[in-house]
């Protein structure tokens, strides 16, 4: 009888920690099956965002909510993956999403910059927040007053200087934002945007393509 007990107790246990687990991923699933969300996260996201269309207001933006957490738990994976300065990570992929959602931008392509020109904040020109690797050259260095503000600017300049100019995949924007680049910023920047899509390193690598930086955007 007492291996019985035991026996029940153990499945009990077991149900309750998957229920918990499905309970924690939900924000991920709005609209979309579990069998989608694993095998692309990042359009798993998109499919939501295009779920909004014709729901309530108080429907709309419970989704919203939701959305904008699997973008930012993304990104903050993404963050901590690397073992970013940018803590806390949930904060920060907030941030990335707000700021990116505020100028109407690809939510990935921030950090993903801010990888490849600094390696996610880790090497910056001393005192100056400067992540992304703007206003770098021989005449000086744009400095700021902390990562938001940075991240602020940079968006800024990427959506008026280049998306809203027709640059709107990575290997656009590097012909005026690095032109000396033999192609490897482009490439590093879209196996990034990758890697925050299916929320896996390996993944970036095999399935990196040359991102469109309007794909995610309402």
């Amino acid at each position: 009888m007492k291996h019985i007990f035991f026996a029940f107790s153990w499945i009990f246990l077991s149900a309750g920690v998957i229920l918990v687990s499905v309970a924690g991923m939900q924000f991920y699933l709005e609209g979309v099956t579990w069998s989608d969300f694993t095998h692309d996260p990042g359009n798993a996201v998109r499919v939501s965002i295009a779920n909004l269309t014709g729901k309530s207001a108080k429907s709309e933006m419970s989704t919203q909510m939701q959305i904008n957490d699997a973008r930012s738990q993304l990104v903050a994976n993404f963050l901590e993956r690397y073992n970013s300065p940018l803590k806390p990570y949930d904060y920060f992929g907030k941030t990335f999403v707000e700021i990116a959602d505020e100028y109407n931008i690809d939510f990935r392509l921030l950090p993903a910059i801010a990888m490849q020109e600094s390696n996610l904040c880790k090497v910056t020109p001393p005192g100056s927040y400067n992540c992304l690797g703007l206003g770098v050259h021989a005449r000086g260095t744009w400095e700021f007053e902390s990562y938001e503000e940075n991240f602020r600017a940079a968006a800024r300049v990427l959506k008026q200087n280049y998306i809203d100019k027709g640059l709107v995949t990575p290997e656009q924007i590097m012909r005026k934002y690095t032109p000396s680049s033999n192609g490897s910023w482009a490439a590093s920047v879209n196996q990034w945007m990758a890697e925050m899509r299916f929320d896996d390193r390996t993944m970036g690598r095999s399935e990196k393509e040359d991102a469109y930086l309007l794909e995610f955007v309402k």
